[in-house]
């Protein structure tokens, strides 16, 4: 079946799994949610969305503000309000998106006519107080500084919205045809009924980072135990209770012409008007069913009681000892896990171009960010999300930022044994279209330059690509990217036992190596940096073209053009410098060529110590801990401890960049847990945690993994670093354990890990034989051996097959509908409309 089930028994274990590992680890069983707080990151860029949801909540209820970092509706910026909306994306960079269809609450209109109220947006933005500013699980509040206090809470798919007027008001409430970017496109239409004061209605609008445009319908209904005074719609600035119905046009000068719907209530003893707000993309009639099913009787109090009941539950899995820790260390914690669950959208039933009562998410908006650590979290805390989320993505379009990036993301569900839903059979074919045809526009799907990739094992510099049309950049970050996608396809081929194909791909996946200019030389500010040997790009006729190491780095001020601009660089919003380590798949393979594992980790120092990276762009992120691969797990626990306390904070500017839909939230709690993934393969890279112990339920199995320092009191730090030690030796379900990761069976097995500390890098980890395994070692501790110490064919790479944790998995049968390619960027099915 397509709804998880799980049985009795299997919640009687995992309550009882959840007091065993208590005990364990000496872990209290106390309520999270007073840890969360959904300010971090509304101010400074990071653009979360700090408003009322449930998880993975279709309906978002937030304010909305002018300021310009509004992608996630309001911004603890001082800015103005202009409206409160029920439909928000998180953490995402580019224009705004969503935000339709916004209230607005006037405390009474001049001379008490309808025509002294102001409604265009930029006219009637008025500052919030910022004091007044409240946000927890399933909650938000503000107060205007006309007065109005507003509270909003939400269901699946209901906003519900509690506004106080203060004494002597004469209130008017208006709905206005916009959203967050104004980018209504054509006529949008709103009908209110007279004496009741429902409004429902409909508009089309674009995406922010994608093709095409989307339909949504709203149902407004309002609640006061005062009567309705009377109601009407306002077109620009003029208003009028004679009509009752609009269709507004797009407007002129590539402004919407602002158009809506007001209603007035006669004064109430407790001045308090109510707005429910139910949102589809299916129809209005269909936004007026969830409303009355969702928050049929206008009960805000229980609304916000069975939000906080549904956040309780999806973080019930997972605690962490709060001896010895901050409660700040403890709310940058579980504040990263929320931001993991707002984005992507359960959009199930409410899917326009096709009728099934299959799951079906959405607002994928940055596959190429969350693919890396937001994914693989929720494939460990939520893979029953997980599992009826991958089979949307053969449906779904968006632009792609560089390779195939959903490829890796189903291959990291697929080798992580995910199967309640799933029909792989159909999931490699999507894969494999992705790798083998290329689409008309590969700007939104699939893959760019297949013939180049397939005949020169390259993405060249000017390519010449007459199958399909997108922008003609990114050929090193293209290359590289192919090269791990194809690895990703390769392992699903080796589950399913289809070896021609597998042997195929991981050939093809050790095409970075062509890109590799074994002579270049990097300077900064006109001083060798003493490395050579760096990508470069390449023409058609296999000469090679020039990109200095350093543009589009952290540190380059030259105003280099970085994204995906016509002219932009060869490398994707990153530097060859970050680049020359994104080779997941085969760090061994990288070690040799970059000059051995000592050369590696002077490298890999000098990108972090001279800021050519920046922890806020999420290439950077494996990069922390691609020492273990070195024998240097040591150096991995310290820049963690560099990091996370001095970038990421429990405060609204506490992040270094755009939240990414909880791409930084998961890299802040995976790196705190200490055990951080390399997507696409059954590895995670162990670190010394930020706490004493850490206990994980597998909604799986309904065992609990657990984490356990068992010298904690000696190096507990009294900062936010967590702890001063550095892992000396450790043992895992009681016996001695040297490698530096574990395997995913370590969650759903609820295996235990314990580690003892000593002041100083120790020997733990650092053997060839403890390393992570990579595709030219394999699974054997002795070839990684002979790897490590140079024991290679003659172009320094082993054909041995790559280490996997392969199930054939079991599910139901879903076809690809529409494109079957996959996205590597933003996603959305309102990009299909078309």
């Amino acid at each position: 079946m397509w709804l998880w089930r799980i049985s009795l028994s299997v919640i009687l274990a995992s309550r009882c799994a959840l007091t065993d590992a208590l005990e364990f680890a000496s872990i209290d069983n106390y309520d999270v949610l007073p840890y969360i707080d959904p300010l971090i990151g509304s101010a400074n860029g990071g653009n979360v969305f700090p408003g009322a949801s449930l998880p993975y909540g279709m309906a978002k209820a937030g304010a909305d503000t002018d300021s310009s970092s509004n992608q996630g509706g309001f911004a603890y910026d001082g800015s103005n309000v202009t409206g409160f909306s029920s439909m928000h994306d998180s953490g995402t960079g580019g224009s705004p998106s969503l935000g339709n269809f916004p209230l607005f609450p006037h405390v009474s209109c001049d001379n008490d006519e309808v025509n002294g109220c102001i409604y265009p947006k930029k006219s009637r933005a008025t500052p919030y107080v910022p004091d007044s500013v409240k946000a927890s699980p399933g909650y938000f509040a503000l107060s205007l500084q006309t007065g109005v206090q507003v509270e909003m809470t939400a269901a699946q798919h209901t906003s519900l919205f509690r506004f106080n007027f203060p004494e002597c008001s004469k209130p008017l409430i208006l709905l206005d045809l916009s959203d967050l970017s104004d980018s209504r496109q054509d006529n949008a239409t709103i009908v209110v009924q007279q004496g009741k004061g429902r409004m429902t209605g409909s508009g089309r609008f674009l995406p922010s980072f994608g093709s095409g445009s989307y339909t949504l319908h709203f149902c407004a209904d309002f609640h006061s135990s005062g009567p309705v005074r009377d109601s009407g719609i306002f077109v620009d600035a003029r208003a009028s209770t004679d009509v009752h119905e609009l269709t507004v046009s797009r407007g002129i000068n590539g402004y919407p012409l602002p158009g809506g719907a007001f209603i007035r209530h006669e004064a109430s003893t407790d001045r308090v008007i109510q707005a429910r707000v139910g949102v589809s993309f299916i129809s209005p009639a269909q936004a007026c069913a969830h409303a009355e099913n969702e928050i049929g009787d206008f009960d805000f109090d229980a609304t916000h009681k069975a939000a906080v009941e549904r956040w309780s539950e999806k973080m019930r899995s997972i605690r962490v000892s709060r001896t010895g820790v901050q409660p700040s260390v403890l709310t940058n914690f579980y504040s990263g896990i929320y931001r993991t669950l707002i984005n992507p959208q359960n959009y199930t039933d409410e899917n326009p171009l096709w009728k099934s009562s299959e799951p079906y998410f959405d607002s994928f908006y940055c596959l190429w960010d969350s693919f890396r650590s937001q994914i693989p979290f929720l494939i460990i805390f939520d893979p029953n999300a997980v599992a009826q989320m991958n089979p949307a993505d053969p449906d779904i379009a968006g632009f792609t930022q560089g390779g195939s990036n959903a490829d890796n993301i189903l291959a990291d569900a697929y080798v992580k044994g995910l199967k309640n839903g799933i029909d792989w059979t159909a999931g490699y074919e999507a894969v494999k279209k992705d790798a083998e045809q290329e689409p008309f526009d590969w700007s939104n799907e699939g893959r760019g330059g297949l013939e180049s990739w397939k005949n020169l094992h390259y993405i060249p510099v000017e390519d010449f690509d007459h199958l399909g049309f997108g922008t003609m950049t990114r050929s090193i970050s293209r290359t590289l990217e192919y090269s791990y996608n194809d690895f990703t396809i390769a392992q699903m081929a080796r589950g399913m036992n289809l070896t021609i194909d597998a042997e195929g791909y991981e050939k093809r996946s050790q095409s970075w190596k062509n890109l590799f200019d074994a002579n270049q030389t990097s300077y900064l500010n006109g001083t060798n940096t003493g490395f050579t040997g760096f990508f470069q790009p390449k023409y058609l006729n296999q000469t090679w073209g020039y990109q200095d190491p350093l543009k589009c780095s952290n540190i380059d001020n030259s105003g280099s053009v970085c994204s995906l601009q016509n002219n932009g660089a060869e490398t994707f919003e990153s530097s060859i410098w970050e680049y020359q380590f994104f080779v997941p798949h085969d760090m061994a393979a990288l070690i040799v060529m970059l000059g051995g594992p000592s050369t590696f980790v002077k490298r890999l120092d000098f990108l972090h110590d001279q800021n050519i990276t920046y922890i806020g762009n999420e290439p950077a992120f494996l990069t922390v801990y691609q020492y273990h691969y070195a024998g240097r797990p040591a150096k991995s626990t310290a820049r963690v401890r560099t990091y996370i306390p001095n970038y990421f904070s429990p405060t609204p500017s506490g992040l270094p960049g755009n939240d990414d839909s909880g791409a930084m939230g998961s890299f802040v709690a995976m790196s705190m847990m200490g055990l951080f993934p390399n997507p696409g393969q059954s590895v995670y890279l162990i670190t010394v945690p930020f706490f004493e112990s850490i206990s994980i339920i597998s909604p799986l199995t309904g065992k609990t993994a657990t984490v356990h320092v068992v010298n904690w009191a000696q190096f507990s730090a009294a900062n936010s670093t967590g702890s001063t030690g550095f892992i000396q030796s450790a043992t895992l379900n009681g016996k001695p354990y040297t490698r530096n990761w574990v395997s995913h069976d370590f969650f759903t097995e609820g295996q235990n890990l314990a580690l003892t500390l000593g002041a100083d890098e120790g020997a733990w980890g650092t053997r060839p034989e403890d390393v992570p395994p990579s595709l030219s070692t394999g699974s054997s501790p002795q070839s990684i051996v002979r790897t490590m110490v140079g024991e290679v064919d003659q172009n320094g790479f082993s054909d041995r097959p790559v280490m996997g944790n392969h199930q054939v998995i079991e599910g139901h049968v879903r076809h690809a509908r529409h494109h079957g390619h996959l996205s590597g960027g933003t996603s959305g099915f309102e990009s299909l409309e078309r």
